[in-house]
């Protein structure tokens, strides 16, 4: 299975889903590390992604080797991220065929109804479950 982690600013959710993916998946788990600038793709790196790619081309031609998409609800949002999510991005990531399994998390004036006041670490946990579970299953995008 493929996994693309997508974050930008300074990647720090990024890195915390793929140190959860690294502790709860199998090593032989491929994560893409996709980062709206250097510092983000270079944070994820860090928490040991098999490969990354930095920007909006590099998003356009990884995206769709994904079986599931990871991060914000905000990596759909064009102009997200203090502009660093393009529109391009965002179309390119809403658009392809992986599973996306999106944080609620988003910039201030967009109000996601129907969520909780879940702590960050505790959806990450249980964003990396759900993922553990697809894998068990055998599945990507049908699970």
């Amino acid at each position: 299975m493929k996994i693309a982690v997508v974050d930008g600013m300074g990647g720090s959710i990024g890195h915390q889903i793929i140190l959860g993916l690294r502790k709860n998946l199998p090593e032989e788990t491929e994560i893409i590390a996709l980062g709206a600038n250097a510092i983000a793709t270079g944070n994820m790196m860090k928490a040991r992604a098999n490969r990354g790619a930095t920007g909006e081309n590099a998003v356009r031609v990884c995206i769709n080797e994904a079986d599931v998409i990871m991060g914000s609800l905000s990596i759909i949002m064009p102009n997200a991220m203090m502009g660093e999510l393009t529109p391009g991005m965002a179309t390119a990531i809403s658009s392809a065929p992986g599973r996306k399994i999106l944080l609620p998390l988003t910039n201030p004036r967009i109000e996601v109804m129907g969520t909780s006041e879940t702590p960050l670490p505790k959806l990450i946990e249980e964003a990396v479950e759900m993922v553990r579970e697809m894998c068990a299953k055998g599945g990507g995008g049908d699970v």
